[in-house]
């Protein structure tokens, strides 16, 4: 009991009681959504982990992996190393200039030779065209006859043996070579859907600048870099997990160094 004379204390002011009593009304019924099989709809999520993708999608994802974890030869890795954009670009200005004729432009020059033969005219043979060689078996003898001036391969030929021995061959017969993104992009100037390697063997009078100076920097950027093409390995990247684990064991390790030494 308290003491005479003096007041109780007043009980604390239950707020959230009586704002929860005022804000609720009957005339509102509670309707909790039911997830269960044949009840409300799921709401969307993103299933990106579950999805079954097809197999090419699969392979070419771990492939992709696998390249990047297996420590890959110099003889291939030596393809990862590509002409930068500004090469590119000159380049296949300059492959564009000697296009071979497509299946359309050489029907309709045999048909004009052939109506003027009929006709009784005489028909000029004319010059060899100016135009860029390709086909893998076709650029190497003209590498190996020492003919081709600019030899262009393409990084992701699959399988890789096809172009794999190119390079080597170059340097040895001193014939200047770069390597390029895209066998599709090669496809496009001989006017088929890939290639894998092209070679130039003349330009026009116009162009013989632009080709000398893209001779000087595939010379630059790898016939002279073959000692270190040689010796340079690629792969070996590990993913976030495996480098995790190499981090903790290497402080563990450093720790118990630490702590033999204290001891």
């Amino acid at each position: 009991m308290a003491p005479k004379g003096k007041k109780i204390a007043a009980a604390p002011f239950k707020a959230g009681a009586k704002a929860a009593a005022a804000t609720k009304d009957a005339r509102i019924e509670k309707t909790p959504r039911n997830f269960s099989i044949g009840n409300d709809i799921q709401p969307k999520r993103d299933l990106t982990r579950f999805v079954r993708w097809p197999e090419y999608v699969r392979l070419q994802r771990q492939r992709a992996i696998l390249k990047r974890r297996l420590k890959v030869p110099p003889a291939i890795n030596q393809f990862s190393r590509v002409a930068d954009k500004n090469v590119a670009t000159q380049l296949f200005r300059l492959l564009n200039k000697i296009r071979p004729e497509t299946k359309q432009e050489k029907k309709a020059r045999l048909s004009a030779a052939a109506e003027a033969k009929a006709a009784g005219k005489t028909v000029e043979a004319g010059k060899k065209p100016v135009i860029v060689k390709y086909g893998i078996n076709h650029v190497t003898a003209l590498i190996e006859a020492k003919k081709a001036k600019l030899v262009v391969i393409a990084h992701d030929v699959d399988p890789i043996e096809l172009v794999v021995f190119l390079p080597a061959l170059c340097r040895k017969m001193g014939v200047p070579y770069v390597i390029v993104k895209g066998k599709a992009r090669l496809g496009t100037v001989v006017h088929k859907k890939t290639a894998t390697a092209l070679a130039i063997v003349d330009v026009k009078e116009a162009d013989k600048n632009e080709l000398a100076a893209l001779v000087t920097v595939a010379k630059a950027n790898f016939n002279d870099k073959s000692d270190e093409i040689r010796k340079t390995w690629g792969g070996g990247i590990m993913g976030k997990k495996s480098n995790d684990k190499t981090l903790k064991r290497e402080k563990a390790r450093a720790k118990e160094v630490s702590t033999a030494h204290l001891a």
